[in-house]
């Protein structure tokens, strides 16, 4: 999602008040956020939290948004 929305990892580490290190432990899986964390992620992108945290791994938002808009189904 922060790829996709042309941030860098610094600048959500910024916004997140967290260090770049750990954004990139969060994107790898290696870490989890704390529910504090979640949420000031969620507040970044505003979503809310099952639309960036899921047990589920999620495709691009980008590939879903491009099908739907070719009246493709999911």
């Amino acid at each position: 999602m922060r790829a996709e929305r042309q941030m860098t990892r610094a600048q959500l580490a910024d916004l997140v008040e967290i260090n770049v290190q750990s954004v990139g432990a969060l994107e790898r899986g290696d870490n989890y956020p704390s529910l504090d964390l979640a949420m000031r992620i969620c507040e970044v992108f505003e979503l809310p939290i099952e639309a960036v945290f899921s047990r589920d791994e999620f495709g691009a938002m980008s590939a879903e948004l491009y099908a739907n808009r070719n009246g493709a189904t999911s």
